[in-house]
């Protein structure tokens, strides 16, 4: 049990947190500012890495994934930077899966040699929408000839080239989002990220909701009817759903995600990151302050990131492990769950099976296309008493 992780394995996660603007739809840990200095953070990116490291002696890193925020608003020198720490850190695996996120407009694209001399292997783009009144609502900086042109470069650079959709966007119709997915999977090289539009609160989107000024949306029987046109049409396509919201072409799935999904352990670097690591027999979940000028002054004052690091139980690590494994088509591994001490759940999971949400098969256990709806609710089933 305590190195469980290893079935999944060992990875960097990289937080950018800085954005030319905020999109009214996201809630993630990003921030405008006018100037960074970005010496000054790759600087603190180097220490916690080598503070990581003197932690996970002799692990391989299997995946590395910059994240943000933008990551492609810093300089390639500064992800050099960052990669040679985690080289001297830690051996890397012979395939190490290398990602950045990045925006398509003419200036980041510019980057894109730069990032691939630097050692990124792959490129994840926030492209969100192939409609230019789309993009506008959506509160992006470029359009879709921008996107294009970016998507064009990156594919002579990276063998590896992935895109995100937002899709149950404002007046959005079913026949306009089939059309649009299948204009992106003709173009698209080995994998797409496709998420259905939600208004959280906190967000510019949430406000004008809250006020009624957020008009057009569908509504959930639409929204329903989009996931389906989803599942159907990139499944024809040969990109069917390897998790909810993810699609690849075999072989080409994200293995940093897969590493989250599958419970392995991973360093969680920069302002809001999480990690969670397994050592000296606990795993233990670490986080960052959400603040960038409060986590990079805590690294040059303490010479630690971390805001907290605390040991996660029995009870956590079992609904944490079903909660990520079963939004894996795949599903979880029967073996691994009993090796955590799941043999308890196996009759709610049984009652789940004889209603068509879960199924057992080849030592697995997976939801269903119906289960995969309703998964918050299955695992309030499966851990019920």
């Amino acid at each position: 049990m305590a190195e469980d992780w290893q079935e999944a394995g060992f990875g960097l996660y990289v937080h950018w947190p800085f954005c030319q603007a905020k999109c009214p739809y996201c809630d993630f840990n990003s921030h405008v500012v006018a100037n960074v200095d970005q010496s000054r953070w790759a600087d603190a990116f180097e220490r916690e890495i080598a503070r990581y490291a003197a932690e996970t002696d002799g692990r391989v890193l299997r995946s590395i994934f910059f994240g943000g925020g933008t990551p492609s608003l810093m300089q390639p020198e500064t992800v050099a930077r960052v990669l040679n720490a985690a080289r001297a850190a830690w051996p890397f695996a012979n395939d190490c899966e290398i990602t950045l996120e990045a925006n398509p407009t003419s200036v980041e694209a510019a980057r894109f040699g730069g990032y691939a001399d630097a050692g990124i292997n792959r490129i994840s783009m926030g492209i969100q929408a192939l409609n230019d009144d789309d993009l506008r609502r959506l509160g992006r900086l470029h359009d879709v000839a921008d996107a294009m042109a970016a998507f064009d470069v990156a594919r002579t650079l990276f063998d590896r080239v992935s895109f995100d959709l937002i899709y149950a966007r404002q007046e959005q119709t079913l026949l306009g989002w089939k059309d649009e997915l299948r204009r992106a999977l003709d173009m698209a090289v080995d994998h797409l990220s496709l998420y259905q539009l939600t208004i959280e609160e906190g967000t510019a989107f949430g406000d004008r909701y809250a006020a009624g000024r957020l008009r057009g949306l569908p509504d959930e029987d639409r929204a329903a009817d989009m996931w389906d046109v989803t599942q159907e049409v990139t499944s024809e396509a040969g990109f069917a759903a390897y998790e909810v919201s993810n699609h690849a072409r075999p072989g080409a799935e994200s293995r940093h995600n897969l590493l989250y999904w599958k419970s392995g352990d991973y360093v969680g670097i920069g302002p809001g990151a999480h990690g969670r690591l397994t050592l000296d027999g606990a795993r233990w979940a670490t986080e960052t302050p959400l603040a960038p000028g409060a986590w990079i002054e805590k690294i040059e004052t303490t010479g630690s990131g971390e805001a907290l690091r605390e040991t996660i139980d029995h009870a956590d690590r079992l609904a944490e492990f079903l909660l990520m494994g079963l939004r894996v088509t795949d599903g979880i591994d029967e073996i691994r769950l009993s090796r955590l001490g799941g043999d308890v759940l196996f009759n709610n999971i049984s009652k789940l099976v004889s209603l068509d949400l879960l199924e057992r098969r080849d030592g697995h256990i997976r939801a269903t296309p119906q289960g995969r709806a309703v998964l918050n609710s299955i695992l309030r089933e499966i851990l019920s008493d």
